[in-house]
């Protein structure tokens, strides 16, 4: 199996057969963790499966309502991006233009929204090219909020790298902070507490009261914005190539 391929395996909880994805790890107890992807176990190093399913089994009720709720959840939209196709971009809307020519992208904004415009060369892929154009400008807008923020703590801003991550939305070190890109599909105030959140950790690598208020410092009204986001990342629509559909 290739390195970083999660197993799927098979159990039968009830009736019902329920595949998971396994991994193992220095942790001394069972995780459950149910979300788009399925369910998904981790488990001690030594622990067997027999004992990995007799637990499955064990909390059955718990693992077929949380899939029973996903799967009720609804389905985001699904963009395709091509010629006319609008997507949310920073609150606002953005309408893609594509002509023929040599391989460019520009954008034009006005109090309604945004355009992409592309030229791409025959037998260019738009999806790529639109892929490349929102990624380079999502960095360069999230990379001055992250400098904003770091000047207001009077701390020193590191690089800013984009990341493609399903779950998180940032992370922080000593040596960059990653934002998702699709944080680009949200409003921007979302986006600010994001990065709210993430320049905080340049105090205080935790979540303790201490970085909570660093947040609410740089961020007011963070606890409300957090809420919100679970709720808006659920939501937000897919971006693919429509010659891959």
């Amino acid at each position: 199996m290739p390195s970083g391929v999660v197993p799927v395996r098979r159990v039968r909880l009830g009736a019902r057969p329920v595949e998971y994805a396994l991994t193992h790890s220095r942790r001394k107890t069972v995780a459950l963790r149910v979300d788009d992807r399925g369910l998904r176990v981790s488990a001690p190093q030594r622990m067997s499966l027999k004992r990995i399913e007799r637990f499955l089994e064990e909390h059955a009720d718990w693992v077929l309502r949380h899939l029973d709720a996903w799967a009720e959840r609804p389905r985001p939209a699904s963009i395709a991006l091509e010629h006319g196709a609008s997507f949310p971009w920073l609150g606002h809307p953005c309408r893609i233009e594509v002509e023929q020519g040599r391989s460019t992208a520009q954008w034009r904004f006005d109090e309604t929204g945004a355009v992409l415009m592309l030229r791409c060369a025959r037998g260019q892929s738009v999806y790529r090219a639109a892929m490349k154009a929102i990624g380079a400008r999502a960095l360069e807008d999230f990379a001055i909020r992250v400098r904003r923020d770091a000047q207001r703590l009077g701390v020193v801003a590191p690089p800013v790298l984009l990341t493609n991550a399903r779950t998180r939305w940032g992370s922080c070190s000593a040596r960059a902070i990653r934002l998702n890109w699709r944080l680009c599909l949200m409003d921007r105030d979302l986006i600010d507490y994001v990065v709210a959140h993430e320049v905080a950790h340049l105090r205080h690598m935790d979540h303790s009261p201490a970085f909570w208020a660093v947040v609410e410092h740089v961020y007011p009204g963070a606890r409300q914005a957090r809420a919100r986001l679970k709720t808006v990342g659920r939501t937000l629509p897919e971006l693919i190539d429509p010659e891959a559909v």
